[in-house]
This record gives structure tokens, sequence and C-alpha cells, in this order.
């Protein structure tokens, strides 16, 4: 059985993507030294002028310098390295295209040799034989192309992967800036495919024309200068075709650009499920996505009728072309025999191929040219070249590890820096004086909120380009040991992300799991360290996160450490135990330069670089420095800062909760997706036909019946007109039983059954008179007409059809989204994603997401061999597939021959005995030289359909499967409830799943109006869990919750969550602006939104960036960490709420900015409930009350004056080991 890629036969050697590439790379060098080469004898009569940012050259080999506008171009190198194998397979082509027309001719020559007696048998032996050998010949050259062709192809797609994979891993950071990751990522998949597709295209190019000239001069033969009238109707359709193939590509990509949109938003929708559902925006979310879905519907349904046409004309064009030959021939007053009219048949339907495909092989060309193009640029961007970027003399003080003398460093190059003003990461240059570290300090880096700390570690380990000066590092090649401020962490086992492609070492693993304070938490996950953390670490909690990136950065021993607030996202405890065991233990001999914001760490620090505005402003021990950004006095009791961290303990409480969830589930999250065995269940079929809806489907069907059987009857009638013509003739060599077919041959005849009728009421035979011939051509024209009207009405119903499924499922699909309870919603969404995108794309997005910390660490040659290796299970899945298609093809096309064969020997022993009807030999043998294609068409249908449907298998399964939450309404509230803001929890009982323990467990207090509360606790005992609760994002089991004595069940949901605040502990933006950003439905005026934005102290930035229509970019990624949760907060101060639920989140926030904003909202919320979950102790302790939850339960609830002097009290511990 095939399980796994791995059970998948072995690529042949040439096929092997290592092998591929280092071919491929040799080719590319090759070509970059020519170019080399002739740069230079033109530099001796014009220099070169080199770049000044030193960006290197565009090509991969990063040796060479060469000018942009000379790059290495992609097609050449191709063409050097599979072209020959390629262009030979032209001959394979030629040799099938010709094989192709002996059917026609033989078929000429059997039914003329059935007309006349005087043949010796012999001949028509030898013609049978001869079809026989055409059709089996042709089968095997047709196939055996196609299986080369597609070798080619994998090697292509193999080569370009590569190529597109080592260029991301060596691009300079500035100039990735300019692509979204979804583009990058396309590169990699739509792109590559366009482009491999050309492989097939090109070969029709010279084919098609080729195989369009023989099949004139033939049928010229046949039926002499009457051909000219069909060929002029079927040059006429041509410009037709082309026209309707442009106006197609043009709306396709109008609708590649509204889809990308699309699922940009869905994307950032999924991501931020939980958010939006705390502020209700369900609606507001779901008419955007509808809004783009419209256009791109809009674009579809052009494209589809547009296609409905271009399928009526391949499917009229045959009949309408051999009817204008016919009439014509007949009106120039020659006689149609039966050999005549077949062969002209034949050919006609040999003719119509190439003039419909014509027109898509052009696009397929012009859409892989488009392709070439965009792939070339993405090669042509500048590299890193740490060569030209570091500079090669000795630092001035041998002691020193790091040294930068009068550099600037900016996000965007030189000449783009005038243009890039509007991104706020483009705008920010960071200025270096005079920066020297000593070997083995501890530097620490404050500031306020975006003041360039990141940027400076960025500017260290060159992401950033430089401008003059110099940067100097000792040890470069050994790389740097980086700690980012959005953990990066792989989807492998916590183990596999630690030791990062190095050998276990145990006593180091373990030392470093001590110091980063993991031991405890590898402990509850269910299978320790090697248990799967989800695609960007989805399972883990913000906390564990961190800890993880610093613990992989640790374990690779590096001499010089780079850490971006890695204590941002730990509470207290554990922040000090960071501090102590690793930063200032394990690392204790290393160079460290840290960025934080927890200033209370930085007193063992050796210097302090205090920073403002992208410049060091200060440079002093911590005794100088800290007093400058200390936001409280030391006096304060409770030591001046207890912690500084949303993130980790809600999260960690989903984090048990997934963690238990999967236990159970299973303890590797990359369960491979319930791959759905065997073929597709007859119910997706149904479900499909439903949307499609039964009375449209019915008519898609009789309208198909009645073109492929009017297509049937027209050429039956030629048959029988034939049949009845010659007899006059000969009518005493041949019985009248003739014009009766013959039982055996009605096998043959599709439209055996309706000829059996007619014939039997036809007249007794005329002589050919002109009467006759018009009656004859008028049925013949008018069976046409018809067949032509059902072709058009089979046509469009189609498209009508499709349109309206695909519709139906979307809009299904969106609505059961959003109505899904959250969790089952980002769960089920990972498992979706990681089946559609393949692990070569996972991969490759999980690289780009963590590009800096690869190439800080040097583990860039790691990563493209890690590719390589996904490219060689991809490819060698893809390669069995089209393997066994072409087994599977070409047993089939042995059918055909064996049909087309056994015609042939029946036609020879009816003749013998004088009983064969020339007319319906050639009517069988005609359909039947066309079954071959047919067949094999038959398969790749059949496979197309059976892929398709899986993807409605997998939107039914979405959309019908999962619980969705209870919507109904049982109570119509006051518009102004909640007015008091009374909150009370009466014994109320949840959990997350059947058969885990209560998360809450017979929680019972009681808030009054206006009341300040803090929610303190260790992690997991239930904080978070009382927020969900409150906004039923998981229902109750037991008890009940009043909001001003109303039951919170009976209240709808959206009503319920729109009278609620929250200000949630992730920072979710969308792309889009900031104004729809803080206010996405467009309630509240301009002056409104600058006051939040100012109390939020984000006004000047907003104003730099352009005011509030300035674009955000994706997950506002042009924002720092930090102002991207004043962006949050801000929203929350808009709401009118009586209840305000805080999960803290300013944990990228200074001290300064913190406490102003802590005053802010006890002004703004001065009559409100406001409920905290505090981490930082000191946040709550001008509450009102304290309620501190453990296991789930209430343990104490009082004000915390008392409880910080009562001896036993919990809350008392936490505040002590808050202070150590």
């Amino acid at each position: 059985m095939l399980n796994r890629p791995q059970d998948v036969y072995l690529l042949p050697r040439r096929l092997q993507a290592a092998r591929v590439h280092d071919h491929f790379y040799s080719c590319w060098q090759e070509k970059a030294a020519l170019i080399q080469k002739e740069e230079d004898t033109m530099s001796s009569t014009s220099p070169i002028v080199t770049k000044s940012d030193g960006s290197g050259d565009a090509s991969p080999s990063s040796g060479s310098r060469c000018d942009a506008q000379q790059a290495v171009q992609l097609l050449s190198v191709l063409h050097a390295a599979f072209g020959l194998r390629y262009y030979s397979l032209g001959l394979l082509k030629l040799a099938g295209s010709l094989l192709g027309f002996s059917g026609p001719l033989l078929l000429n020559l059997l039914v003329s040799f059935m007309e006349s007696h005087q043949e010796p048998l012999s001949h028509g032996v030898l013609y049978a034989l001869g079809l026989f050998a055409g059709s089996f010949l042709g089968a095997l050259l047709r196939n055996q192309f196609s299986y080369e062709v597609n070798k080619v192809m994998l090697t292509v797609r193999a080569a370009v992967i590569s190529a597109i994979y080592r260029k991301a891993l060596r691009v300079s950071g500035s100039s990735l800036a300019g692509f979204t990751m979804g583009e990058i990522v396309n590169f990699m998949s739509t792109d590559t495919d366009r482009l491999v597709n050309f492989c097939v295209s090109f070969h029709e190019v010279w084919s098609l024309p080729f195989q369009f000239a023989i099949t004139l001069y033939l049928l010229y033969q046949q039926v002499g200068v009457a051909f000219l009238g069909g060929l002029a109707l079927a040059l006429l359709l041509v410009p037709v075709n082309k026209v309707i193939a442009n106006r197609i590509m043009e709306n396709n990509k109008e609708m590649l650009k509204h889809k990308d949109t699309r699922v940009k938003l869905m994307t950032e929708f999924l991501c931020g499920m939980r958010v939006i559902k705390f502020y209700t925006w369900e609606q507001h979310f779901s008419a955007r996505i509808n809004v783009c879905r419209a256009k791109e519907l809009q674009k579809l349904r052009a494209i589809k009728y547009l296609d409905a046409v271009c399928v009526y004309l391949w499917a009229a064009l045959p009949v309408v072309v051999s009817i204008v030959i016919f009439i014509t021939y007949v009106l120039l007053g020659h006689q149609l025999t039966a050999t005549k009219v077949f062969t002209a048949l034949a050919l006609v339907g040999m003719l119509i191929l190439p003039l419909n495909n014509f027109p898509w092989v052009l696009n397929g060309i012009l859409d892989a040219k488009v392709s070439l193009d965009r792939i070339q640029c993405f090669l042509e961007l500048s590299d890193q070249d740490l060569h030209a970027y570091y500079t090669t003399d000795g630092p001035t003080d041998p002691s020193s590890a790091l040294e930068m003398r009068h550099s600037t460093f900016s996000w965007s190059p030189a000449r783009e820096e005038s243009t890039r003003q509007h991104l706020s990461r483009g705008t920010l240059q960071i200025f270096i004086q005079d920066l020297a570290v000593a070997k083995g300090a501890l530097v620490g880096v404050v500031g306020k909120v975006g003041c360039g700390k990141s940027s400076l570690l960025a500017a260290i380990t060159g992401e950033l380009n430089r401008f003059g000066g110099q940067v100097y590092v000792s040890d470069l090649e050994r790389g740097f040991g980086l700690a980012t401020q959005e953990p990066w962490i792989q989807f492998t086992t916590v183990r596999e992300n630690i030791l990062f492609g190095r050998d276990y070492d145990a006593r180091l693993y373990h030392e470093v799991l001590e110091g980063c304070a993991l031991s405890d938490d590898l402990n509850i996950l269910p299978a320790g360290d090697q248990t799967e953390v989800g695609e960007n670490g989805v399972t883990l909690s913000g906390g564990q996160k961190a800890r993880i990136a610093l613990a992989r950065a640790v374990y690779q021993e590096k001499e010089i450490y780079l850490l971006d607030d890695p204590l941002a996202a730990v509470d207290a405890d554990v922040a000090n135990h960071l501090m102590q065991k690793c930063i200032l233990g394990v690392l204790k001999h290393k160079t460290r330069i840290l960025c934080t914001h927890r200033t209370e760490f930085l007193e063992k620090a050796d210097t302090l670089l205090l920073m403002d505005n992208g410049r060091i402003v200060k440079t002093g021990t911590p005794s100088e420095i800290l007093p400058l950004v200390e936001a409280t006095p030391k006096v304060n009791e409770n030591k001046r800062r207890q912690n500084k961290v949303p993130a980790e303990q809600g999260q960690e409480e989903d984090m048990e909760i997934e963690a238990e969830e999967l236990g159970q589930a299973n303890c590797l999250l990359q369960r491979e997706e319930e791959k759905k065995e065997g073929a597709v269940a007859f119910q997706v079929y149904r479900a499909y036909w439903l949307a499609v809806g039964s009375c449209l489907a019915l008519s898609v069907f009789f309208s198909l019946l009645l073109m492929q059987a009017s297509g049937n009857v027209s050429v039956w009638w030629l048959s029988h007109w034939i049949s009845n013509l010659p007899q006059t003739a000969n009518i005493s060599t041949r019985p009248l039983s003739a014009s009766v077919p013959s039982p055996q041959l009605l096998l043959f005849s599709l439209a055996g059954l309706v000829s059996r009728i007619q014939v039997l009421g036809t007249a007794p035979v005329h002589p050919n008179s002109t009467l006759d011939v018009n009656f004859y051509l008028m049925v013949y024209g008018g069976i046409a007409g018809a067949n032509s009207v059902f072709t058009i009405l089979r046509a469009f119903l189609f498209a009508y059809g499709t349109i309206r499924a695909a519709t139906v499922i979307h809009s299904r699909l969106l609505q059961r989204v959003m109505k899904r309870y959250y969790r089952c919603t980002s769960r089920e969404l990972k498992r979706l994603y990681s089946l559609t995108l393949s692990p070569i794309y996972t991969h490759f997005s999980e690289t780009l997401t963590g590009l800096s910390t690869i190439r800080a660490t040097r583990a860039t040659d790691r990563f493209e061999a890690e590719n390589q290796l996904r490219l060689e299970q991809n490819q060698r899945c893809l390669f069995a597939t089209n393997t066994a298609m072409q087994w599977l093809d070409i047993r089939l096309q042995m059918i055909g021959v064996a049909v087309v064969t056994a015609i042939a020997g029946i036609a020879i022993i009816q003749h013998q005995r004088q009983l064969g009807n020339p007319g319906l030999v050639g009517l069988a043998l005609s359909y039947a030289l066309s079954v071959t294609n047919l067949l094999s068409g038959l398969i790749s249908s059949f496979t197309q359909t059976e892929t398709m449907m899986v993807s409605v298998e997998r939107a039914e399964e979405y959309s019908t499967d999962i619980p969705i939450e209870p919507q109904e309404q049982l109570v119509q509230v006051a518009p102004d409830w909640p007015s008091q803001g009374h909150v009370e929890f009466q014994q109320v009982v949840l959990t997350y799943r059947p058969g885990l323990p209560n998360a809450l467990d017979g929680v019972t207090f009681t808030i009054y109006p206006g009341e300040k509360v803090g929610i303190v606790g260790r992690t997991g005992s239930g904080k978070s869990t009382i927020f969900l609760a409150l906004f039923r994002m998981v229902e109750l089991r037991g008890g009940r919750i009043l909001l001003d004595n109303v039951d919170s069940r009976s209240v709808g949901l959206e009503s319920l969550r729109s009278k609620l605040a929250i200000i949630p502990q992730d920072p979710f933006l969308f792309s889009g602006t900031i104004r729809e950003n803080l206010d996405p439905l467009g309630r509240h005026t301009d002056f409104d939104l600058y006051q939040v934005l100012e109390q939020c102290h984000l006004q000047t930035v907003i104003t730099q960036m352009g005011g509030l229509d300035s674009e955000l970019g994706e997950r506002g990624k042009s924002l720092s960490v930090g102002q991207r949760q004043l962006v949050c907060l801000a929203r929350a101060l808009l709401t009118q709420a009586k209840v305000l639920c805080i999960d803290e989140a300013t944990a990228s926030v200074d001290q300064k900015t913190d406490q102003l904003l802590q005053q802010t909202i006890r002004q703004r919320f001065a009559d409100k409930t406001v409920l905290t979950i505090a981490h930082r102790l000191n946040t709550i302790l001008d509450s009102d009350r304290v309620l501190v939850m453990h296991g789930g339960k209430v343990a104490e609830l009082d004000s915390p004056a008392v409880l910080s002097k009562r001896e036993d009290s919990l809350f008392q511990q936490l505040l002590i080991s808050g202070q150590q």
C-alpha cells in the first residue's frame, strides 16, 4: 500500500533533484563567467560602474560582480542545461504525427477496395495490416513522447524551484521587502508550473502548423478545390478563437488578482478568528470577502461564457466544415462516393484539432513568458554580499568583538530611499557614529517603542543596507546566535527546533534546557521534547516560543549573541531565571547584545546604549543610563517592575488545553491528514449535483445527449445517402439487401439502432437526380443545424452550472466558518492548510519567515539541502503519477488499435461474401480511428474529475461535519443593556472538550458596577478561561453567568459580544488602512480616532506614516510589535461598553508609555467595570479587589491591601516570587 511518500519508487538517476541542481548550477556558472568575460573586454573601453551599496551581482554566483543590466538569463541557462535532450524529442513528435495520417489514408484505400470488386484480396489484407501497424506504432510513439517530455518537465521544475529557493536564501533583506510572502511562494508554485508547461506547448507550436499543412494537402487530393470552402470557414474562425483566447487571458489575470486579495483576506480572517469573534466583526469581514468574491465571480463568469463559445466552435466546427465541403463538392457537379466522404470526414477531424489548439498553445507560451519574466526579475534582485558589507581590516582594538564606525543603515536601498517614504520601516535610518563592543561583554539596548532597537541588530547581522562607514565583526564565518522579537519556530519536534541541525550532545542539551527554563514545560507536553509543534509553533504559548527560540540560539554555541527582547513574553520569575541561568549563566563568556524594555534586569550589564530615533543617544554604565528610562523610582515597595508580559499566561492556558487535546488525539501534531482512502464518495457527487441544482443538472445532461446524438445522426445520414447513390450503376452486382445494414456491422455503427428504423422507411432507390441531391442536402443541413443549436445550449448550460455550484459552495463555506467555534476553526484550518500546501511550499514559506535567523546562524546550506530532499520526495510522487497515467494510457490506446483492426478484418470478410456496405464500413472506421484519442481523453477527464471532486469533498466536510455556535436568541435585551455593568458567575463549570479536566470548576463571584478587579494566578489556573466563558467562546457545562441579572446564554451571541469590550493578548491587525483597523464598521469620526491615537501615544507615528488612510501592510508589518499592541489598545478605548476585559496587552511597550497607558485606561473607564488579567502585579495593586485563581477555582477575592497582609495568602506568594 502507498501510505507514505517514502513508499514510492526512487527517481531515475538523471531526475534526482541534487543531480539536476548541480548540473543546472554549473551551467549557470558558465554563463555567468561568459558574461563576466564580455564585461571585462567591454570595461577596457568603458569603466564599469560598481554599485556603492555593495549589493553584489544579480546571479546566484556570489563571487563575480556583474551589472544588473547584464544578469544571467534563466532561459539561456535552461536551454544550455536541458535543451539538447528536449529538442531531440521533436523527432518522436514528428514520427508520431506522421503516423497519425496513416489512418485516413488507409481508410481511403480500404473503402475504395470495398467499393470496387476488381481488387485482389491480398490488397485488402495489406490495408487492414497497415491500419493495425500505423495505429499501433503511432500510439507507442505518442505515448513515449509524452513520457519523455514529462521527464524533462520534472528536471526543469526541479532546477527552477532549487534556483528560486537558493536565491531566496541569498537575496538581501531590503530587496525582499518589495514582495509579500504570498507572492514569493507563488513564484515557486504557479509561476514555476506555467514555466514548466511551456515544455508541452513548444513542440506543439511547430507540429500543429505542420499537421495542418499535410491535412490540407490530403483533403485537396480527395475533394479537389471544394476543400477551399471548408478551409475558408475554418480560417475565419482562427482570429475569432484568438480574440476569445485573449479575452479569456485578460479576465484570468484579473480574476487571479481578485483571488489573491480574497485569499489574503481570508488568511488574515482565519488567523484573527478569535479577535474577530470577540469584537463581532464577522459581518464586516464576510462583507469584505464577499465583495472580493463577487468581483472574482464576475471574471469567472466572463471566462466560463467565453469558454462556452470556444467549446461551441470546437464541437460544431467539424460538422459545419464537412457540410460546406460536401455541398461545394456536389454543387461543383461531382458525385460523392463512400471513399471520398469518409476519408474527408477523417481528415476534417484531424484538421480541427490544430486549428482549435493553436490559440491555447500560444496563450500557454505567453503565460510562460510572463512567469519567466517574473522569476527572472526575482533572480536579478541584489544578493546579500557579506564581503562587501563587513570590512576585512582588523579592528582598531584587538579585544573588540564588534565595531561600527560612522555608518548609516537603512531598510531600503539607496535609490529607493526617496520613493519609500510611506513605510515607517523604510524611513527609519540608523546612524551609528562609533560603537565598539568588547569580547565577552553584556550590552543592553534600551529606548522607547519604535526607536530602532531591532533595526540595530538587523544592521549587525547584515540584513540592512549600509551606506558608508565600516562594520567589523570578529569570527564572521561562524555567524551569530540570534533570538528575534517574534520568535520563529519550525514545524517539527521541539528537540529538532533546538538542535537546529547540530548533533545531539546530551550534556549541552540539558544545560540549555535548564538555562532556558524549558524542563518543566517539556514535562507538560504530551511527548516531551519529541512533541511536534505546529506551523509557526501554533501549539505553544508565546512564552514557550520565545524560550525555545532562545534555547536554539544558545545551543548553536556562537561567539556573539543578539537577543531581541526574549524576556518580553515570560512572567517575572521565568524572566529572572533566564537572566541568571542563561544570559549570565550558560552564556557568561560570550559577547551578548540584549534589547529589552525590562530594565530591572539590566543592572548587571557592562554597558547600556540608549537609543532614540535610530541614533545611539548615550552610552554608559547601568547606573548612568537606567535613571533616564526608569518609569518608577526604586523605592516602590514592589520592586520596580513585576513583570512585563501578557503573552504568556493566557496563552499558556490555551497551551495546556491544546496539549491535552493533542495528547489524546495523537502526540504528533502533523497527523497526516486523514487521506480518505479509495474513491471519492457518492455523497460528494450528490452534494455537487445539488449545488448545481437538479433541474439545471438534468438539462445539462439532456443537452449533452442531444448534441452527441445529432452529431452521430448527421454522419449516419451521409453514409445512408452514399449507400443509396451508386445503385443505378451496378444494381446487377449487388443485391438490394445492401441498403439494409447487416447485423454484424450494426455492432460498430454508433447510430446503428437509428439506422435500422430509418432505412426500412426509405423509398425504393431513385437515380441520382437533382431533386434527390437537394433532399439529402437539406436533411443533412437540418441535422447539422440542430447539432449546432444543441452544442451551444450545452456549452452555456454547462458554464452556468459550474458558476452556480462555485457560488453556492463558497458562500456556504464562508457562512459556516463565521459561525464556527473559534477553537474548532483554528485547529481544522491548520489541518487543511498543511495539506493543500505541500511540504515544499510549507518549508519555503517557513524559510522566508525565519530568513534572518537562518542566515545569522549560517545555516543556509543545510536548508538548501533540506529543500532538495523535500523536492525529491515530491518529484518522486509526481513521477510515479505521470508514469502510471502513461501506463494506463498506452493500454487504453491498444483497445482502440484492436477495435480498428477488428473492423478492418470484418470488413474484408464481408467483402468476400459480397455483403459489405462501403458507407457503413467507412462510418465505423472513421469512428474507430477516433476511439483511441477518446479513450486516453476519458482517463485524464476521469482522474481530473476525481481530483477536482476532492476539493468539493473537503469543502463539504468542512461545512457540514463540524459543530457551529448556537445562533438562537431567547431574550430581546434593551439597546443600552448592560447599563450598570454588574457581572455575576454562579457555579460555572467549563471544559474545553469532553474527557478533559474542568478548566473552570464551580467558579462563583460577583463584581459590582464600576468596580476594577485584577485577576491573577499561576499558568493554567483558568484566568483566560473566565474571559472565554464571559464571551461564550466556549459554552458552559454547568452554572450560569449573569450580566445585569440577565443570563448570558439567553442573549444572542452577536448582541452579547458587541456589548462587552476586550483587549486580547495577541495584537491582531489586518491589511488595510489604520482607520479600518481601528473602526472597521465606520462608527466614529476622525476627531474621535485621533483622540484615542493621541491617548495611546501613536499620534506622531501615524501622522508620519500619512494619517488615518495610510496602509498597514500584511498583519500590520509596517509597525513595530509594541506599536501594534498600542493600536489594539486604541481600538478598545473607542468602545462604549460598560464591561471591559483587559488581557494585559502591553508586553512590548516601554515602561514610561506603559504607565501613561494605565493612567489613560483609568480615566477613560472610570465609571465602567474593568476586569484585568495581570501578569505584572503592580498594574493591579491599585484595583478595588483581586481575584486569585487556582486550579480552575476561585482561591481568594479581596482588596490587594488585605490580601498582601494575610500570611498564608496565594496573592502574597505571587508578590514575593515576582520580587526575587
